[in-house]
Formats: structure tokens, C-alpha cells, sequence
């Protein structure tokens, strides 16, 4: 297991409760981040109950929980009706012992008895027969929309949870770490095309990691072009897993407009031939997915731009989708070396930009002079120049009540132009607008990031309220 062990230790806690009483938990995350790995272990280690449901009627999957729960007793059950009999059964046979009893991939269940959410809850709810049973019951899935729909609004397990966990990608040092790579600017660029998805390195690409920064060109030919990998389709297979869409082409096109740069929902109407208002639904259905993230625009109220959660998908549009015949027919050698230039500006830039801000987010109070309470990014008008001053990493310290918004740093991010004197002037100018505007910006540090290094002069400038970030920075443990 790698770099699990917060997710595992609250399992185990979770497992290991010995109150009375069942209780529940739900375990969420996109496909392939290793929730059934985790899952699986920690019944075989705590002897527990594993059940991998599959996309059945009722009456089948009805039969193979039925043979799980023989397996686990070594007893006859008897037949099941519908779930009503089942979930009653379930609690009365794990007894007075913490057992955990894992239901994978619960979203085919409820596609077949869109009553077992309800039957779960009145069961856990006074009177039931969990009153009487330790089961921990753990409802996994992947289908984003049925399982960040189980505990909200007016849903019947709403309330019922004890544990809500959600497996997430690693983050970039993390996935740096197992995908073997020691060279921070490989890592950015293998980051930009897979993200922290365990799986694509474990199975989807068969352990392939890019031997150096010289092989990476070949790497992604081989693997991501490639159509005899699996990865050459997963990007297109993540959205098709959500079982509520109606219109696909709708959705994809949403996506597209994102990777080419068009970030506001009027710019994405504009994208796709749409008004605003059409595609206010699908950004929100892609945000509960998780395949878009909202960022709200930190000094403008009222102003979001909207991102692209899986960088795959990202790469899929930027690079894939409109070669995608080419590419179906082997043509990854010939497609890349025209498409690269554009993976640097349109895939690796803004996906930088992200790690820089997941680096703010982390950082200790020591770096910024404070603890960081919000980071994102903002846009400060300059009325004077006409013009517009883009932040790409915007640290505030946390609100205070009745004082000015501190902001601790305003920083630029480049991933493959050196920076110079004149990246800093405009973030010195964006700190004198932003006092004007009521901001306390008497300590904040102007911060550059940059993927291809500092011109001698900014290196020589450096002090305490301006500070340099490369790639060794940001790789640090």
C-alpha cells in the first residue's frame, strides 16, 4: 500500500468501533484510485465482508450476496425475496462482533432497487435490526453523482453516516514518489498527461515510467497515443461511467471549451454555440462528478473560472480528440511533434499553475509569514494602464472579523519562460492596487514560480518580500 495510510487508519476506526449498534460508512472517489484495494485488505484483515456488486436485476445480485454471506458463515442462507429480507439478515448475522461488511460499486445496485438506500436507512433507524448488530456497513462506488447524492439534500441515508471517506489522487510529490521520478521537471510534465491516478502506472500502462527526460516524447507515444494501451481510451471512459448523462456530446464539448483556455461559463457558452444559461447545468452535474472544479476569482465577487480536475482529460481534449482517427490507427509518432508545443502551453502551463497553488496551500506558516487560510487566483484591474493584472497564486490568511483581508503572497507562475525583472514589477503593482481596494498588504511577498528558472537580476533582487519558487522548491520534501 502506498501513501493510503490516513484513508486506512480512518477504516480501521471506522471497522473497529465497538459501540452497539451497525453503523455506516461511504467511500467515494473517481475510478482507479485504489478504493477496492483498500477495501479488500481491510476485510481480509479485520475478517469482514467483501461484496463486489456488478450491473445485475435485482434477483441475481440478490443470489451472489447471498452466496458472500455463506462464504463468510460457512452456513445455508435462505433465499432472498428482495432487499428487504436481505439488509435484515445481513445485521442479524454479523452478530455482536465489529464486522466490516463492504458493498462495492453500490451504484449498480441502486440503478436495479432504487429502494435500497431507503430499506438501508429505516434498518440503521430505531427499531431496525442494526440496533441489535456491530456490522460496519461500507457503501463504495465510483459513479460520482449516485454517491455524492447518497447523504445529501433530503436523501434517506442523510445523517446516517459515521464515516464519509473520499479517495483522491496522490498529489504531485506523492505521485512523483511512485511513479519513481527524481527529476522535478519530468515529474511536472508525466503529472500533466496522468495526473495521481494509481492505476494508470500499476495497470493501465504495465509499470512504463519514462527512464529519463529524454525518453518522456517516446513515453507518451508509447503509452497515452498508443491504442493498444488502456490508457489511450480512459479519458473518454471516465465520463461515459456516469450513468445520468443524456446528452454526451453536450458534456465532452463543456469539457473541450475548458482545455482550450475558456475558463468562465460565458466563454464556454461562447465555445460551444450555446447561451449561458444552457450550459449551466452540465458545469454543475461535471463539478458533483468532480471532473470540473470551480475556482472562485479571490479578489473579484461573484467571478469563478473553471478547471479541469483530471489532467487527463485535459490531455484528451487538448491533444487527442481532434486527431483521435490518426491516433486510432497508430498514428501517435506522426501526431506528436505538432501537437507538443501545444501540450506545453494549452496542458502543461495551467496545469502548473495548479501544482503552484497546491504547493501554497500546503506550505508551512514560515514560507508566506502565516498560515495560508485560502489559495486561488484573481484578476486586479489597473484603471490607470487599461489593463488587467492576472495573479496566478493568490494566498490570503484566514479572515478576520472586523479587519482588512491579509493577503500573505501574490505570485506569478511560467512554466517555460525564464523570469525576469519585469514579472515582479507587475506584481508589485498588483499589491499598490490592492491596498487602494482595502487589502493589508504591508507584509505580503511577491512570489515567482518558474519552471525554467530566474534571470541573474531577479536572483539578485531577492529579499524579504519577494521570493523565488523553482522546480527543486516545489519537489521538496
Amino acid at each position: 500500500m502506498f501513501d493510503r495510510d490516513a484513508e486506512w487508519k480512518g477504516l480501521v476506526s471506522f471497522a473497529a468501533d465497538a459501540r452497539p449498534g451497525a453503523t455506516l460508512g461511504v467511500v467515494s472517489g473517481r475510478r482507479r484510485q485504489g478504493k477496492s484495494y483498500l477495501l479488500q485488505a481491510l476485510t481480509a484483515a479485520m475478517g469482514g465482508i467483501y461484496f463486489p456488486a456488478l450491473e445485475l436485476t435485482e434477483a441475481v445480485s440478490l443470489r451472489l450476496f447471498a452466496d458472500e454471506l455463506i462464504r463468510f458463515s460457512g452456513s445455508p442462507v435462505p433465499p432472498f425475496r428482495d432487499w428487504l429480507d436481505a439488509i435484515p439478515y445481513l445485521f442479524r448475522l454479523t452478530g455482536d462482533r465489529s464486522v466490516p461488511v463492504v458493498i462495492d460499486e453500490f451504484p449498480f445496485l441502486v440503478k436495479a432497487s432504487s429502494a435500497l438506500p431507503s430499506i438501508i436507512q429505516r434498518e440503521l433507524g430505531p427499531g431496525g435490526s442494526g440496533s441489535a448488530s456491530r456490522a460496519r456497513l461500507l457503501l463504495c462506488g465510483s459513479a460520482m453523482s449516485v454517491m455524492g447524492g447518497l447523504l445529501s439534500g433530503r436523501a434517506p441515508l442523510r445523517g446516517r453516516a459515521g464515516l464519509e471517506l473520499i479517495v483522491h489522487p496522490f498529489g504531485y510529490r506523492d505521485a512523483a514518489r511512485f511513479w519513481e521520478i527524481s527529476d522535478p521537471r519530468l515529474a511536472v510534465l508525466v503529472h500533466s498527461v496522468v495526473g495521481g491516478t494509481p492505476a494508470y502506472r500499476r495497470e493501465l500502462v504495465r509499470e512504463d515510467t519514462p527512464a529519463d527526460l529524454a525518453d518522456f516524447d517516446a513515453w507518451v507515444i508509447r503509452t497515452v497515443l498508443n491504442p493498444q494501451t488502456p490508457l489511450f481510451r480512459e479519458a473518454r471512459y471516465l465520463l461515459a461511467e456516469e450513468t445520468e448523462i443524456r446528452d454526451p456530446s453536450l458534456y465532452h464539448s463543456v469539457l473541450a471549451a475548458v482545455a482550450e483556455g475558456n475558463n468562465t461559463s460565458g466563454g464556454i457558452a461562447s465555445y460551444i454555440g450555446r447561451k449561458s444559461n444552457e450550459v449551466a447545468h452540465p458545469l454543475h452535474v461535471l463539478e458533483d462528478w468532480r471532473l470540473l472544479i470551480k475556482e472562485p476569482d479571490l479578489f473579484r465577487s461573484g467571478r469563478a473560472r473553471y478547471r479541469i480536475a483530471e489532467p487527463l482529460i485535459t490531455f484528451y481534449q487538448a491533444i487527442m480528440s481532434r486527431e483521435w482517427a490518426r491516433l486510432e490507427l497508430g498514428g501517435g509518432p506522426t501526431v506528436w511533434p505538432g501537437a507538443r508545443a501545444r501540450f506545453l502551453s494549452q496542458v502543461t502551463g495551467p496545469h502548473f499553475e495548479a501544482i503552484c497553488r497546491d504547493y501554497a496551500i500546503a506550505a508551512d506558516p514560515g514560507v508566506f509569514g502565516g498560515l495560508p487560510g485560502e489559495v486561488g487566483s484573481g484578476v486586479v484591474p489597473d484603471p490607470a494602464n487599461r489593463t488587467q493584472i492576472e495573479v496566478d497564486v493568490v494566498v490570503l490568511a484566514p479572515a478576520e472579523p472586523g479587519r482588512p483581508r491579509k493577503i500573505l503572497s501574490l505570485g506569478e507562475a511560467k512554466w517555460d519562460r525564464v523570469m525576469d525583472l519585469r514579472h515582479a514589477e507587475r506584481l508589485r503593482r498588483a499589491r499598490d492596487l490592492l491596498a487602494v481596494k482595502g487589502f493589508d498588504t504591508r507584509d505580503t511577498v511577491l512570489s515567482c514560480y518558474s519552471g525554467a528558472g530566474f534571470s541573474r537580476e531577479l536572483q539578485a533582487t531577492q529579499s524579504h518580500d519577494i521570493r523565488l519558487v523553482g522546480l527543486d522548491q516545489l519537489y521538496a520534501d
